[in-house]
């Protein structure tokens, strides 16, 4: 479908390409490419291809990414609810790949909602390091949280917060950060026209002073010798290369990483031919710029880190293997499963007061800290076997299991403070459905496995009981069916649900059901 594109942009467009912008033009009557990117925090690469129900194509500089044909609806399968992909524009899938993230990494996604790169770089992590996903407005941090919880990130924080404060709670802290920057969408024309009706001939300008407010106050939160990975989806060299030349103009610290020119990418244009473009007329995608920035210091020693204020912050942190202030985590389930376990965010309390939700300040109904902890180790014993690690952090009768200490976080607006494991309910621990999510079968005293190709596991997903007999469900030797049951699609978990006598009640929560 052809859009109705600003003459301004055009003409504008038209000096900029020069003899390639008739075949630009002839782009934007191009239906725009659909993709989808395996989440490997649950499922293989190899595993998805094969396990696909709608043909896939590989994206050239994703290696989990995938085009999907005209006219798939991944979106109405079961397997999206098992958090299995994600629905991404395929261009949008190229930052993260270069932002080189290894796990035992500290990342911050500093403009993270609607989540799809944070949910990218926690499946790089491979559950170990640390995740911070912010986002400055309080309404899109919502489905942030959720898209995290969905596809079982266990040690991620959600922040509704802004770059300064951010870089004043954790400076000098991130091996790597990615800001994927408000912009004027430019390269979204095609795909969302209501970013064509919003655009006027200012608009570059104006996100540019706002960029460059962004990454002059973030790269204070970045280690020495640490990566930045600036990116944006427009055109406009104000917003892109004009704002990373600025940058590296009064940051001599920092260095440009050639990454254009090759392969999809295309080089930068106005002497920055390091960073890198993608056009609609070159690749299957949208418009994207990116920059790959280099502190040029080398870590320091812990002699030199001795008094730096970053450093505090630091050494609270958890590490899954070892330290758990107070929780203590087994590297293995009883299961066999070697899943290390850090922390993630759910559905339920907040720390803000201002996001909604429990005010950290409450103490628990349940009895207090001490009661609430006793009732979680309970339900670890009986329905998991095992105890996750992580730092427990209460917020009124809400636990989540944290990869920082609840001190680390004081004073920041947090929507997610770790994995939320559920709440105290009369005195009982009631698991939340983001625990469930992260979750394999094996670390699950009982699971149940629904096909996707049958009603039951579209009825499941849409809030209905079940009628299963005891043999369906796989218990652990020595243990009772009655109880919590791991519910999973195709043998990845879903939900919770809770047997007795035949019956599956069902515990997935209404906000997320089918529909």
């Amino acid at each position: 479908m052809a859009v109705q594109l600003p003459g301004t942009f055009m003409q504008r467009m038209k000096e900029m390409l020069g003899p390639e912008y008739e075949q630009f033009a002839e782009s934007y009557k191009e239906t725009p490419y659909g993709g989808i990117r395996a989440n490997t925090l649950k499922i293989s690469v190899e595993e998805l291809r094969t396990l696909s129900p709608f043909k896939l194509a590989p994206i050239p500089w994703c290696p989990a990414g995938f085009y999907t044909e005209e006219g798939a609806r991944p979106g109405k399968h079961p397997y999206y609810h098992a958090g299995l992909y994600y629905i991404q524009e395929p261009s949008a899938m190229a930052p993260v790949e270069l932002l080189g993230v290894q796990p035992g990494d500290y990342v911050l996604d500093l403009c993270a909602a609607p989540g799809g790169k944070s949910t990218q770089i926690a499946a790089k992590l491979k559950g170990e390091g640390l995740l911070i996903s912010n986002d400055l407005h309080p309404e899109r941090t919502k489905a942030l949280a959720k898209n995290l919880e969905l596809y079982g990130v266990r040690n991620g924080i959600v922040l509704n917060e802004s770059p300064e404060r951010i870089a004043a709670a954790f400076p000098v802290f991130f091996d790597r950060i990615l800001i994927d920057a408000p912009c004027s969408g430019e390269g979204m024309f095609r795909k969302d026209e209501d970013m064509v009706k919003q655009w006027e001939p200012e608009t570059p300008l104006k996100y540019a002073a706002m960029q460059r407010d962004i990454l002059n106050s973030a790269v204070k939160a970045l280690k020495p010798g640490g990566t930045v990975v600036y990116s944006t989806c427009t055109f406009a060299t104000e917003e892109n290369e004009g704002t990373i030349s600025e940058f590296l103009d009064t940051h001599p610290e920092f260095s440009l990483v050639t990454v254009g020119g090759t392969g999809s990418f295309a080089p930068g244009l106005q002497g920055l031919s390091g960073a890198a473009r993608l056009w609609p007329h070159k690749v299957k995608g949208e418009g994207h710029f990116m920059a790959v920035l280099r502190h040029d210091g080398s870590p320091r020693s812990p002699e030199e880190t001795a008094s730096d204020p970053g450093q505090a912050v630091a050494e609270r942190t958890l590490s899954v293997s070892s330290r758990n202030n107070g929780v203590k985590g087994e590297a293995t389930a009883r299961a066999g499963s070697a899943r290390q376990v850090s922390g993630r965010g759910g559905k339920g309390g907040r720390t803000s007061g201002k996001s909604g939700g429990t005010s950290p300040g409450r103490q628990s109904e349940g009895g207090g800290e001490e009661a609430a902890r006793a009732a979680y180790s309970l339900f670890t014993e009986d329905q998991l076997g095992w105890q996750p690690s992580g730092f427990p952090v209460l917020f009124g009768d809400h636990l989540y299991l944290s990869p920082l200490p609840k001190a680390a976080l004081n004073g920041l607006k947090t929507i997610r403070p770790g994995w939320y494991a559920g709440h105290i309910r009369s005195g009982r621990f009631i698991p939340g459905h983001p625990l469930a999510t992260a979750l394999h079968p094996a670390e699950s005293i009982r699971s149940l496995s629904l096909s996707s190709g049958s009603s039951e596991a579209v009825s499941y997903l849409k809030g209905e009981t079940l009628s299963i007999p005891e043999e369906r469900l796989t218990v652990r030797p020595g243990n009772s069916a009655k109880g919590y049951v791991l519910v999973c699609v195709d043998g990845y978990s879903a939900g919770w649900g809770k047997w007795q006598d035949g019956m599956l009640k069902n515990e997935y929560p209404a906000g997320w059901r089918w529909t």
